[in-house]
């Protein structure tokens, strides 16, 4: 499988980590993302949207993370980040949801612009961040993990994002129960990390 990559982004991260985590070695594709080779031809070929990552699996090209998370779980038989039955399906796609809209124009938005200048709206995405981080941290104080009670691919979808807030100029401090969920993800054999995402001290 190849996967076309650039380090930095939350997105790829995600297929890199659940990779890792189920031990699938991926061949990586690093792409100029900075040079524009993601919205060259070669690429707009694979995926027409002009963004990453791209997932090719023989014949199989896939342009979303979150598809290639539920791709993965699925041709690896990981039942125990995907399971079969439907209300557990149900669960862990609320919070696929989650991670592609509200942690995507939240904490992902915010450190677009102070990374990378994006010319997006900074107050508008740290207004949505703390809305979607309060929500996560009141979760998470009464669960160790999103959905069933056991780290799924719905954790893997909200991680990268939520990890890299202060990139972003968001404290994390202020959202202990998120932090203690951060330090468990990183306990998962076989994890690794990203540029960004051990910044973070533990809380107590």
């Amino acid at each position: 499988m190849q996967l076309y990559d650039l380090e930095l982004s939350g997105n790829c991260y995600k297929v890199r980590l659940f990779s890792a985590l189920l031990g699938v070695q991926l061949d990586l594709v690093p792409v100029d993302f900075l040079g524009g080779e993601h919205k060259g031809p070669a690429l707009t070929k694979l995926n027409p949207w002009g963004q990453l990552p791209i997932l090719i699996d023989g014949p199989l090209v896939l342009r979303d993370s979150h598809a290639m998370l539920v791709y993965l779980a699925e041709k690896h038989a990981a039942t125990a980040w995907w399971p079969t039955d439907a209300a557990a399906r149900g669960e862990i796609t609320q919070w696929l949801s989650t991670s592609a809209n509200e942690v995507q124009n939240g904490p992902c938005a915010a450190r677009l612009v102070d990374k990378f200048g994006y010319k997006l709206d900074k107050p508008a995405a740290l207004q949505r961040s703390a809305h979607i981080l309060t929500l996560l941290d009141a979760h998470l104080q009464h669960h160790d993990w999103l959905a069933l009670g056991h780290p799924t691919i719905a954790d893997i979808a909200v991680f990268p994002y939520v990890a890299l807030a202060g990139e972003g100029g968001i404290d994390l401090t202020a959202y202990p129960a998120i932090v203690q969920w951060i330090a468990r993800i990183k306990t998962i054999p076989g994890y690794v990390s990203m540029p960004g995402t051990e910044a973070l001290a533990h809380a107590d």
